[in-house]
C-alpha cells in the first residue's frame, strides 16, 4: 500500500508540473498574440523584412551566394546573364564582407571555377564596399551600386578557371598555354593535360592558328615603324588582315614587335629584357594561383594582372539556376 501511495504522489506531481508548463506556455502565446494585434501592421512587416534580410545575409555571407555573370569571358561554360550559386564555405568565408577571411583546410584546385576579388579593382572605401556587398547579396545579385562615371558596373569580382598553381611555370604560344609543373623539366600543352585527366570543359578560341602569321606580321610592322623605318609593302599587306579581325592575340603581336626591335638594335638591352619577359611567361609563387577565362581571346585574366593571392578567393562556382534551360552543375 505504501508503494501504491508513492506512485500516486509521483504521478500527481508530474501532472501538476505539466499543467503549470502548459498554462505558462499558453499565457506566453496569448501575450505575444495580443502584442502582435496591438502592433501597427507596418511595424510587423518591417520586423519580418529585417528578419528575412538577416537570414539572406547570413546564408550569402557564410554559405551559398547568388552571382550574375556580367561578361563573356567564360563562354560557353558560363554565358552573359547566367545566374549562378557560389559555394562560399568551401574555401573559408569572410567573417565580414571584405574582411577577416576564415581559414579552410580545402584549397582551390586546378580546373576549379572560382570567384575572387579583382586585383585591378580600386576600392572606394570600407563603408562603400560593405554597403555594396550587402545590397548585392540582399537583391540576389540583381542590384550593384558600384558604377563608374559612365554608369557601367565596375568589376569588383571575377569568375575564372584555375589553370596554374604554386610552383607552376606557364608560357603562351599562339594563344595556347603550356605548363611546366613544379619539379618537372618538360612542357605540356594545357589541352593534352586536360585530356589525360578527362576534363572536358571547352576552351573557346576566336583566333585560328592560320591567323597567327598575320598577327605576327602586324607586330613586326609595328616594330619597324617604332624604329623609324618603313615596313615592306608585302609585310603591310599581311598585317592588314589583322586589323580586320574582331580580336587578335596582343601577346603574340607584342612578342613579334619586340623581336623585330631587338634585331634592328641588338645593342639596346631594353628590347632583350622585354623580350625575355615575353618568352619566359609566368612563374606562380607560393600562396597564389593563375586564373584564366574559358573564352581565351576575350578574357582579361591573370595574363594581364599576374598570379592572384589565394586569400582573394571568395568561393567556388556550383550551379546555374537561371535561365532555367541552362540549369545544371558548373564544370
Amino acid at each position: 500500500m505504501a508503494n501504491d501511495s508513492k506512485q500516486i504522489d509521483f504521478f500527481d506531481r508530474v501532472q501538476l508540473i505539466t499543467e503549470k508548463f502548459l498554462t505558462h506556455r499558453a499565457k506566453v502565446r496569448h501575450i505575444k498574440t495580443e502584442k502582435r494585434k496591438a502592433k501597427p501592421v507596418a511595424l510587423d512587416w518591417l520586423e519580418a523584412f529585417i528578419w528575412a534580410a538577416g537570414m539572406v545575409l547570413l546564408i550569402n555571407q557564410y554559405g551559398v551566394q547568388a552571382y550574375r555573370i556580367p561578361s563573356g569571358s567564360m563562354i560557353d561554360t558560363l554565358n552573359i546573364g547566367d545566374q549562378i550559386f557560389v559555394n562560399k564555405l568551401v574555401y573559408g568565408p569572410e567573417l565580414l564582407p571584405g574582411f577577416l577571411k576564415l581559414p579552410s583546410p580545402i584549397q582551390p584546385k586546378r580546373s576549379n571555377i572560382i570567384i575572387f576579388e579583382n586585383p585591378s579593382y580600386i576600392s572606394r572605401g570600407v563603408v562603400f564596399d560593405i554597403a555594396q556587398r550587402i545590397i548585392y547579396m540582399l537583391t540576389l545579385s540583381l542590384v550593384d551600386i558600384d558604377k563608374d562615371q559612365a554608369g557601367e558596373t565596375r568589376v569588383h569580382f571575377l569568375i575564372k578557371r584555375e589553370i596554374g598553381q604554386a610552383g607552376d611555370h606557364l608560357v603562351l604560344e599562339n594563344g595556347n598555354i603550356k605548363i611546366m609543373f613544379a619539379g618537372e623539366d618538360r612542357w605540356i600543352e594545357e589541352s593534352d593535360y586536360n585530356a589525360q585527366r578527362g576534363w572536358n570543359h571547352h576552351v573557346t578560341r576566336s583566333i585560328s592558328q592560320e591567323q597567327y602569321p598575320a598577327i605576327k606580321a602586324y607586330g613586326k610592322s609595328q616594330g619597324w615603324i617604332n624604329r623609324g623605318m618603313s615596313p615592306s609593302e608585302q609585310l603591310l599587306q599581311s598585317a592588314k588582315q589583322t586589323e580586320e579581325m574582331q580580336s587578335f592575340d596582343g601577346f603574340a603581336r607584342e612578342r613579334s614587335r619586340l623581336e623585330t626591335m631587338r634585331k634592328s638594335a641588338p645593342h639596346d638591352i631594353r628590347y632583350s629584357e622585354l623580350l625575355a619577359q615575353s618568352r619566359l611567361g609566368w612563374y606562380i609563387p607560393e600562396g597564389r594561383f593563375f586564373p584564366m577565362g574559358d573564352n581565351r581571346d576575350f578574357s582579361k585574366d591573370a595574363r594581364f594582372f599576374g598570379p592572384v593571392k589565394v586569400s582573394r578567393v571568395l568561393g567556388k562556382g556550383m550551379f546555374i539556376y537561371w535561365p532555367f534551360w541552362r540549369m545544371g552543375k558548373i564544370i
